[in-house]
């Protein structure tokens, strides 16, 4: 599955518009993660617990997209991109989407 945040796709041609794809995933650190957070928060630089959920989160996420696309019969999403939000404040919400198309070699 090919997936760009442009338009287009050098040297392929787009034959059909599928729809709109995405993949959700909501996550929360755990106590001991959240603990560990705070600390690191008094003290400054990045919190490594934080980046790895999001790094894990957003590889799900794009994981979900692809198996909506797939069942979509695409073979491409074009224009993907991420969005995030918090839900309360223990829990973040990534979300994964773009443009389910069928492509093929220009």
């Amino acid at each position: 599955m090919i997936i760009v945040t442009s338009e287009n796709i050098t040297g392929h041609r787009i034959t059909e518009t599928k729809g709109e794809v995405f993949g959700v995933v909501v996550r929360s650190r755990g106590l001991g993660g959240n603990l560990m957070a705070g600390l690191r928060s008094i003290v400054g630089g990045e919190i490594n617990e934080y980046t790895q959920m999001l790094e894990e989160a957003r590889r799900h996420a794009t994981d979900r997209m692809v198996q909506n696309a797939q069942a979509m019969g695409a073979n491409a999403v074009i224009v993907m991109r991420f969005d995030s939000s918090e839900i309360g404040q223990t829990m973040s919400e990534i979300v994964a989407y773009g443009t389910a198309v069928v492509i093929e070699p220009a």
